[in-house]
């Protein structure tokens, strides 16, 4: 009996073996295939110098009573400075379910909002993923790794400069610069479909492309979740940021976010607005609207 336990227990090994193998390739091939779109799909971001913050006062778009006043009543994005940035490029898209999932397989982390009910009702391949700042920069990092490119967090001023299409008077980071329901920002019909359950509520993420982009070609940069960038929040941050590249506060306690949540009613944050949020979200219910994009900081890539 012995030959047939020891023919038995090799046998197992060897399917074990090529379960393994097989699940190996498979995820080679999912990270071969998310490397290959999110290079492919790239904008390119010339690079130029704008007034960043609020920049109601000198808007020649704005006429009759609005004309030079403030967008905001906000205090931390004024004073309006001069900025400088070199080209880089941007991810189209905030990083979906689907492609955090293909990192979070290839290194061995855990699936991210995955373990309850309410966190799964939003959890689709093609809505953003909810992460925190260290998972956002983590996955960049990823990114940077595997394929030797500096992909990071965008810094804020990159964020502002992106949004604002090249640094242009818009105030809003959407296909038309305003927010019109069923054409640039998602109807309550939008909302009710975004969840699994079909449930409505105002956490619920939507599709990345559900509408279209910004001018250079940018989806949702204002909506569908706040969006973390490389910069530590500072309040006075404006008075002595410096002209070129600025990279924010060398320390802080909290970190700059973006945009707006995501759900029906919240439209789309102003593309000067800033927001404030702690690096680690605690596990609750708000990990979800945090969500993210990564740039890559140099002046060509050969595709």
């Amino acid at each position: 009996m012995k030959p047939l336990f020891v023919l038995v227990v090799l046998s197992t090994f060897s399917l074990a073996a090529c379960d393994n193998g097989q699940a190996d390739s498979n995820n080679q091939q999912a990270v071969d295939a998310l490397i290959k779109k999110t290079k492919d799909e790239l904008v390119r971001v010339e690079g130029g110098t704008f007034q960043m913050g609020d920049f109601g006062p000198i808007d020649p778009n704005l006429t009759g009573s609005d004309k030079g006043l403030p967008y905001s009543a906000d205090q931390d994005n004024k004073p309006l400075h001069k900025v400088t940035l070199d080209t880089f490029y941007m991810l189209p898209t905030k990083v979906t379910y689907a492609d955090y999932d293909v990192y979070t397989q290839a290194t061995g982390k855990d699936k991210i909002n995955s373990t309850n009910e309410f966190e799964m009702q939003f959890r689709q391949d093609n809505v953003p993923a909810g992460v925190d700042w260290y998972q956002a920069k983590d996955y960049c990092d990823w990114l940077a790794k595997e394929t030797s490119l500096p992909f990071a967090l965008p810094t804020e001023a990159q964020w502002e400069y992106a949004a604002r299409s090249g640094g242009k008077f818009i105030p809003y980071g959407t296909s038309t610069g305003t927010l019109e329901k069923g054409k640039s920002i998602p109807t309550s019909d939008d909302v009710d479909k975004a969840t699994q359950t079909g449930m409505r509520s105002n956490l619920a993420p939507y599709p990345v492309k559900l509408y279209p982009p910004n001018k250079i070609g940018l989806y949702q940069m204002g909506d569908n979740g706040y969006e973390w960038v490389s910069d530590w929040y500072q309040a006075d941050y404006y008075q002595n940021s410096p002209e070129h590249n600025p990279q924010g506060p060398d320390e802080g306690d909290e970190k700059v976010v973006r945009g707006l949540p995501h759900g029906d009613g919240w439209g789309a944050g102003l593309t000067m607005q800033r927001y404030h949020a702690p690096s680690k979200i605690e596990k609750n219910d708000t990990s979800i609207t945090y969500t993210a994009r990564c740039v890559v900081n140099v002046d060509n890539i050969d595709r």
